[in-house]
This record gives structure tokens, C-alpha cells and sequence, in this order.
């Protein structure tokens, strides 16, 4: 199994707590890159299981960097976690537009770091062909179009379905408004944010209680709450 994880971190004190991090809870196979151009250089060959990617980088910049690995099929599927000390909302948005499943901002706990990539490489090993998809006591069957929500079925459209299948099958990940639509509707499709705002606020009403494990990330987009 790959078990490759990679760190692309200029800040070498930040890249040595972080690798020790990942070695002490178990992930020996960890790389690290000082610059973009070396961090991608490393990707391409390694194709390691998950990347944790520096915004601010010297020679090649994170976004440029996940851009290009997005774009090469050899490595577009392995998912990209941004580290960040950049607070704006536009950086964060960017960069999951471009293909990171995640961010962390700094400062950060190692802990929750470390819990961030283990669920995202348990989501990846989990990905299969499956049509049955179970979230916090949610179960969506994606062949039958089917919801059930504690034993009881619900009542959704296409849309609806559509969205809670997304946000539901990568519990923790953040999507933006236009990734939603983008994968729901596909791309180019004539739907603004303030529409998605309103799916959502008709998905809540419909889930209930339960509604709360879908999250609102301001300035941003939506989540699924992980599973505790």
C-alpha cells in the first residue's frame, strides 16, 4: 500500500515538526521539498498518497504547483492539502478550485493535522465502486437514487440528492459553491452562488436535526461534518 506522503514546506522548521509528526504516528515513508519546483519534481516521480503543499513557496508558488499536478494525469488523483499562513478567503478559494481537497492554516496542531490526513487517505481507499454511501447515520444508495435518514426514507430532488451525495461521500472536505455546481450540474451550468445558498437552506429543512453536520465554511462553501 502507498503510504507516501509528501511535504512540500519552505519554513524548515515547520516541515521538521510536521515530518516528525507523520513518522511518529506511524507514516515512515515521508518525503519533504524546500520550493515548489523541487516539491513537484518529487510528486512526478514519487506519486506519493497525499501531498501537503506550502502556498507561499519559493521558485514555484503552491497554486502554480497544484495546478500543474491537477493537470497530469499520472498524479491529478492524489489529493492535495494545503498548509497556509494566507487568511484571505480568495488564496483558500483558489486553491480548492484548483483541486486541493483540504487546507490547514498556521498555526496549527500537529494532532489535528495528523487526523486531517488519515481521514483523507482512508476516503481514498474507501472510493471504490460502491453505490452505497453511509455518513452519520445517512445511507444514500447512488444507483437507486435512494435517501434514507435513521431507517426512514427522505424525500429529495435531483439536485438535493446530487449535493448531499457530494458533500456526504468526502465527509470533511470543503467544496465551493462553484464545485458544487460544477459537479452536480456540470460545468458551465447557469446556476449563481446565492441558488446553491438556497438548495442548501431546502436541504436543511428537509434533514432536520441532522442538518447540522452540514457546515457552512464562510467565504467558502460547505462541508460535511466528519464522522466522530
Amino acid at each position: 500500500m502507498n503510504n507516501r506522503i509528501l511535504i512540500v514546506e519552505d519554513d524548515d522548521a515547520i516541515r521538521d515538526v510536521v515530518r516528525y509528526a507523520l513518522e511518529r504516528n506511524g507514516f515512515k515513508n515521508v518525503l519533504t521539498a524546500a520550493d515548489g519546483e523541487e516539491g513537484l519534481r518529487l510528486a512526478l516521480r514519487e506519486r506519493p498518497a497525499l501531498i501537503l503543499l506550502d502556498l507561499m513557496l519559493p521558485k514555484i508558488d503552491g497554486l502554480e504547483v497544484c495546478r500543474r499536478l491537477k493537470r497530469d494525469e499520472s498524479v491529478c488523483d492524489v489529493p492535495v492539502v494545503m498548509l497556509t499562513a494566507k487568511s484571505e478567503e480568495s488564496d483558500i478559494v483558489l486553491g480548492l478550485e484548483l483541486g486541493a481537497v483540504d487546507y490547514i492554516t498556521k498555526p496549527f496542531s500537529t494532532k489535528v493535522l495528523v487526523a486531517r490526513v488519515r481521514a483523507h487517505l482512508r476516503q481514498v481507499t474507501e472510493q471504490g465502486s460502491s453505490t452505497e454511501i453511509r455518513c452519520n447515520g445517512l445511507v444514500l444508495n447512488t444507483e437507486k437514487y435512494s435517501a434514507q435518514l435513521g431507517g426512514k426514507p427522505l424525500e429529495l430532488t435531483v439536485t438535493e440528492f446530487g449535493i448531499l451525495q457530494l458533500l456526504a461521500s468526502r465527509p470533511g472536505r470543503v467544496y465551493t459553491r462553484d464545485q458544487i455546481v460544477s459537479r452536480v450540474k456540470g460545468d458551465d451550468y447557469p446556476v449563481t452562488d446565492r441558488a446553491v445558498d438556497v438548495q442548501i437552506v431546502n436541504l436543511r429543512r428537509k434533514l432536520g436535526e441532522w442538518a447540522t453536520h452540514v457546515e457552512t465554511v464562510r467565504g467558502v462553501g460547505y462541508r460535511m461534518k466528519s464522522e466522530s
